[in-house]
């Protein structure tokens, strides 16, 4: 104790005791002591008053790195490609009886209207199914939350041109309207009960960002199991979504303001310029007469300068530009911002350099967060748009459930993009071995690849037909090699 918690315990014990009970619990966190060296402040603030402040404007400055900053435009694009893929989230229908089989009829059926409402799924009809899980996905990352409006069934002035009457209305973050009312629980936009469960959002019905001077917003209140809310959350109960930008928009801005900076320095280097030098010391200097003041000249490739007079030089600026440390500077930075959005720093960075196992490591490393986002965003937009879609066809009709209930039919498998290989020969001979030890079945393979085990069975079935309706002779039919690998294959199998 000290002076002062010895005049403190004098008069008042109870808060001297206080005083170095507090004391012993900082000394046990330095964390929470405040120094000079670190700058940020403590903020307990909650997740839905941190994004009312700066949610807006996070969401405005990704987008502005978006358009014009290439490496977070390679950014989003790493992601999407990751996250949802080149064709979009796979869905195999399961529907299962309550004897756990699979209704391969009732499959077929779904996957056919599937593939029909795919090539129109949203309101305006210019947008197929990939693409508009690919924009969903990017806008969901970039602006770290989007909207889509499910709207089943018939409706005036709306032509779902699709077998089943379902279409998305797709609306970004914007559209939540700007609106906060305690006594409703309307919080930036979501109203919520009293357990913080949304059941409504208000939404603007024209994006603001086209609102004129003088023209009021309209805003309608729509239930909330119309609207799927997409959003990147890092906080319990909190209402809006936060850009993966969020914590590296500084970072992006210090590397392009370098690289700015180094182009501009390397373009003055590249424009060398010349200059005439003299010795003033020099007793024969002799000034140019009047009129001769101008002593530019223009340089150009094998020139003879005659022009000096006694005492002067010609001598041109040096510089070292652009600097060594530009790109050490840059490939740090940009291993930073690839830990800050999940994106592996090889594809962002475009430097493939290393060996075999150096970029196996980094992509069994990356991969976690790539199939993470995949099944976030898998259960906040894929699946509830397929429960829908599967919903709106039972009740119009489109196809016939043969009685089985609504949530035995809603069963399927979502795949998003396979583990890209780096070695070819080496993933497809793990697989083999894995398929031979009964670690893997061949059709979890295709899956992890990306494919459809009945539709890849049903096309090796038409194909081996195909080939010995011609006389054609493959190995990759076994019955029709009799001395290859697959044969002894079989024999091993055969006699143990």
């Amino acid at each position: 104790m000290n002076i002062l918690d010895d005049l403190i315990a004098w008069f008042s014990p109870g808060m001297a005791a206080k005083r170095a009970q507090y004391r012993h619990v900082l000394a046990a966190y330095e964390g929470s002591k405040p120094s000079r060296y670190r700058k940020d402040k403590p903020d307990n603030s909650s997740g839905d008053a941190l994004t009312s402040l700066a949610g807006s404007k996070l969401r405005g400055y990704a987008r502005v790195l978006d358009q014009n900053h290439d490496i977070a435009r390679g950014i989003l694009t790493t992601l999407v490609n990751n996250v949802v893929g080149a064709g979009g989230i796979s869905i195999e229908p399961q529907p299962r009886d309550e004897g756990g089989e699979i209704n391969a009829e009732l499959a077929a059926q779904l996957m056919d209207l599937w593939r029909d409402w795919a090539i129109r799924p949203e309101v305006t009809h210019c947008h197929d199914w990939t693409e508009v899980e690919r924009l969903v996905s990017r806008a969901w990352l970039r602006d770290g939350e989007a909207l889509a409006q499910m709207i089943p069934g018939s409706m005036r002035a709306l032509d779902h041109g699709t077998i089943v009457p379902f279409s998305l209305e797709l609306l970004e973050a914007d559209m939540i309207a700007d609106l906060d009312d305690e006594s409703k629980g309307i919080a930036q936009g979501v109203e919520r009960n009293q357990w913080g469960r949304p059941i409504a959002y208000h939404l603007y019905l024209t994006h603001p960002g086209d609102n004129t001077i003088g023209k009021g917003l309209t805003v309608k209140r729509v239930r909330s199991d119309r609207i799927q809310h997409l959003k990147m959350v890092d906080r319990f109960r909190q209402a809006r979504g936060v850009s993966v930008f969020s914590s590296v928009l500084q970072r992006l801005e210090h590397i392009k303001g370098y690289e700015e900076s180094e182009m501009v320095a390397a373009r003055v280097a590249a424009a060398m310029t010349g200059f005439i030098k003299r010795n003033d010391l020099d007793s024969s200097y002799t000034a140019p007469e009047s009129g001769e003041d101008d002593r530019s000249f223009k340089m150009v490739p094998g020139m003879v300068y005659d022009k000096l007079l006694p005492g002067e030089d010609v001598g041109t600026i040096q510089s070292n530009r652009p600097s060594m440390l530009l790109e050490p500077f840059r490939d740090a930075m940009l291993r930073a911002v690839g830990s800050g959005t999940g994106a592996n720093y090889s594809s962002i960075s475009k430097n493939y350099n290393g060996t075999y196992s150096a970029q196996r490591q980094e992509l069994v490393e990356g991969w976690p967060n790539y199939r993470a986002l995949t099944r976030l965003f898998v259960s906040q937009f894929t699946r509830p748009v397929w429960r829908q879609f599967v919903a709106t066809a039972a009740a119009t009709g489109a196809v016939q459930l043969g009685g089985m209930d609504l949530w035995q039919a809603w069963d399927a498998d979502f795949r998003g993009p396979p583990m890209p290989w780096i070695d070819p020969l080496k993933e497809a001979s793990a697989n083999e071995k894995q398929i031979r030890a009964v670690l893997k079945s061949a059709p979890q393979v295709i899956r992890d690849l990306g494919g459809n085990p009945k539709d890849v069975l049903d096309q090796e079935a038409l194909w081996r037909e195909m080939l010995r309706e011609r006389g054609v002779t493959s190995a990759a039919d076994p019955a029709q090699d009799d001395t290859g690998d697959m044969a002894d294959d079989e024999n091993i199998r055969a006699t143990g």
